[in-house]
């Protein structure tokens, strides 16, 4: 089987992405997960661009990797100055890593309107950088940076760059796309006559701007290319680099190639979100093979097939790439989607069944209120255990308020919230106080709940989204409460409307702690 080098450069190329930023220690964490993960390089980072890099360099030294070789980041020498003299070089040696790879100019617009050099003395640069390098024992990967605008400009120059790293010794020779604009039958075409020119030893690096860096990646492929960079969930400048977690699986199960460790692959999903948490963003529910909704099916006749056929509505087994297949619930579902999701949560009920038919009519009923269930699966089982008449209140509420205090003009607002409630017959008053009212009664809930139920202490809430459903209504318009929570294993979402705003959150709220409560009773009863 054929086999691609994966270079990741989520730590390096990614990070210069907006918003994306990654603490000193989370880079190592991150190097390790990719490491495990079973990438063969790690660019990690700019070795003359900042401490944080170089800090990178040096710790990473005490970790001992699996199988990824790190490699520095950096460019040619200047312009007239001695490759040993040179700043950026010198850094790449005192990151000591055992690859370098630097980029170098491949347009001759850059060369002689950016660099303000000649075409001979950017070659010269290329060779100088190349071998200085390779006389030191490292392996040596040059990016050709802005190949393919290089190359539609002026063939023969592009080519003599590649030339110039391929003699002085470059391990391998990367055509970057470096704006992003090449669309792939250009880079199949192009690729393919550089591997005939200047050989085998041919890599790419894609960036998203035409939003075709993971196909352009892929031609790149077929067209001769044996090294692919990219980042993981497509993290990079402007729209991103090209997305590993789709160039991998498209690699091994769509094109036969192998890239990975064994068992690597079914990791992909797991991969995708630790480097999301790392980068402190929320992962792309929208993201082919990682993303939540990647398997996610919501019309009925569809899943009506995926019962009878899995393949018939999805491209491959998602447990392959370590996803899921869900089933959504809305006003399209059917009998169908009403079964599979029952079933996926546990209850034993058949298609066939007048509690089937219960569900989708209350389902149908609530969601003519504004109630929608695609991202509160939580209240939908609250639902499903209610119609069943299997749902256990775990507390019973005697009554709550809510008052908003403001004072001074340039102090914030203060809320606080007090709540009676019941459990088992005993009676709880607790007061709660937060930065908005939502806030202070979920305190005031979690305050009163604790003394009977202490697990919850492990419960937060990570989203809170308010959609209005009828804005012609203006104040008088109903609203839309989600909440997202975790307790740090698990994450679900709960929902709750009504015309008041504080009490659709309370709905919420409840279905939250409750939906916590299940999986404690549900855990008890396994052990």
């Amino acid at each position: 089987m054929k086999r691609i080098a994966i270079y990741d450069t989520t730590l390096r190329d990614g990070a210069q992405g907006e918003g994306i930023s990654f603490s000193g220690a989370g880079k190592i964490r991150v190097a390790k997960c990719l490491d495990e993960f079973g990438v063969d390089y790690i660019e990690g980072g700019f070795a003359a661009s900042n401490p944080k890099d170089m800090e990178f360099f040096r710790e990473i030294k005490k970790e001992q990797l699996k199988h990824a070789k790190i490699a520095a980041f950096g460019s040619t020498r200047r312009a007239n100055i001695p490759v040993g003299e040179d700043v950026g070089v010198r850094a790449m040696f005192e990151a000591d890593t055992p690859v370098v790879t630097f980029f170098g100019k491949s347009w001759l617009l850059h060369v002689t309107e950016v660099l303000k050099t000649t075409a001979e003395e950017n070659l010269k640069m290329v060779a100088d950088t190349v071998r200085i390098f390779k006389e030191r024992g490292k392996e040596v990967v040059y990016d050709a940076e802005h190949f393919f605008d290089g190359f539609k400009d002026h063939r023969e120059y592009a080519l003599s760059t590649l030339r110039a790293a391929r003699d002085a010794g470059a391990d391998v020779l990367v055509l970057c796309d470096t704006n992003g604009g090449t669309l792939p039958h250009e880079i199949f075409a192009i690729t393919q006559e550089v591997a005939r020119e200047v050989g085998p030893n041919v890599g790419i690096h894609t960036h998203n701007d035409s939003e075709v860096a993971v196909a352009n990646s892929l031609e790149a492929v077929r067209a001769g290319a044996m090294h692919i960079q990219g980042t993981i969930n497509g993290f990079g400048e402007r729209a991103g680099n090209a997305n590993l977690c789709a160039i991998v699986p498209n690699l091994m199960l769509k094109m036969n190639l192998s890239c990975l460790r064994e068992g690597g692959l079914n990791q992909l999903r797991e991969v995708s979100l630790f480097v999301d948490d790392m980068a402190n963003v929320r992962p792309n529910r929208k993201m082919a093979f990682v993303g939540d909704s990647a398997f996610a099916h919501k019309a009925g006749m569809h899943v009506n097939a995926v019962q009878k056929v899995s393949k018939s509505f999805e491209h491959i087994e998602p447990e392959l790439v370590g996803n899921k297949r869900r089933i959504l619930i809305s006003e399209l579902s059917g009998s169908s989607n009403i079964l599979m999701k029952a079933v996926e949560l546990g209850f034993n009920v058949d298609k066939s069944s007048p509690e089937v038919k219960e569900i989708l009519k209350e389902l149908e009923r609530l969601e003519k209120q504004g109630y929608e269930f695609e991202s509160a699966e939580a209240s939908f089982k609250m639902l499903v255990q209610k119609v069943l008449k299997a749902h256990k209140p775990f507390f019973n509420l005697e009554g709550f308020s809510v008052i908003v205090q403001k004072s001074a003009k340039d102090q914030p607002s203060v809320s606080y919230a007090t709540i009676k409630l019941s459990v088992n017959g005993e009676s709880e008053l607790t007061a709660g106080e937060g930065d908005g009212p939502v806030d202070a009664l979920n305190q005031a809930l979690r305050k009163a709940l604790t003394r009977f139920y202490p697990q919850i202490e492990g419960v937060s809430l990570t989203d809170y989204r308010v959609r209005i459903l009828d804005p012609e209504e203006s104040t008088a318009a109903k609203t839309q409460v989600l909440i997202e929570s975790t307790d740090g294993h698990n994450t679900w979402g709960t929902v709750g409307v009504s015309g008041n705003i504080i009490e659709a959150s309370w709905e919420a709220l409840v279905d939250s702690v409750e939906y916590k409560l299940f999986l404690e009773e549900q855990k008890k009863k396994k052990s």
